[in-house]
């Protein structure tokens, strides 16, 4: 299965209209197939405050935040497959660790993009649980062979302003600064050597000249 590139949308970013507006306009531009990998954001708390447990909650809000990220690429003339990782045990939890199975994901139609939550199956607890953002996008980098991972930066100044991006983290002074101040915070601890641009950088897939590669 060819998957080019995936694209992280992380807490933050999946709480603002803006950027998701411009995230998927961005993706209607690429003739590439890619792969939209996303959690969950404050919508969870919101719905912890009608009540319901944390765990239960997140479910919940992944889920939605599945179909209305469909929706948004729909309105911009994108044809994504949306999926959550647990159905058809397309992605499984044990006590050896994580598996993805291609041969499952290979099945799917050929549409140019998939959009995938972190929701898989726990073969143990028979039930979808969450998994780790950065944990699921590493593990769906080595098993689709890509090098092509995209972070989004958290300074909207990035984007607004266009300001320019150093090209590598090695290469910043003060990169503990950097990380703080754009990284995403899930991937603070975990920066898989991904790439970290803007939305509407990322028009200009494959030719991206806006980002730093994050290769601490």
């Amino acid at each position: 299965m060819n998957i080019e590139y995936i694209a992280v949308l992380d807490h933050d970013h999946l709480d603002n209209g803006l950027f998701l507006t411009s995230f998927a306009k961005a993706v209607a531009s690429h003739s590439e197939r890619g792969l939209i990998l996303h959690s969950d954001s404050a919508y969870t708390d919101r719905i912890i405050q009608t009540g319901v447990m944390r765990a239960d909650a997140r479910i919940r809000a992944i889920k939605d935040l599945n179909h209305r990220l469909i929706a948004l690429l729909a309105d911009q003339g994108v044809s994504a497959i949306g999926l959550n990782g647990y159905q058809r045990e397309m992605i499984t939890i044990d006590n050896s660790g994580i598996d993805v199975d291609l041969d499952k994901f290979r099945q799917l139609p050929t549409q140019p993009v998939l959009l995938l939550s972190t929701l898989i199956y726990s073969l143990q607890e028979d039930k979808p649980v969450h998994a780790k953002l950065p944990v699921l996008a590493g593990l769906l980098m080595e098993k689709f062979e890509t090098e092509n991972l995209y972070l989004f930066t958290k300074s909207e100044d990035d984007d607004i302003i266009k300001k320019e991006l150093p090209s590598k983290l090695s290469e910043i002074e003060n990169a503990g600064e950097f990380i703080q101040q754009r990284v995403p915070d899930e991937f603070h601890n975990n920066l898989l050597n991904g790439k970290l641009t803007t939305a509407t950088d990322f028009q200009n897939y494959p030719d991206i000249k806006n980002c730093t590669i994050l290769d601490l």
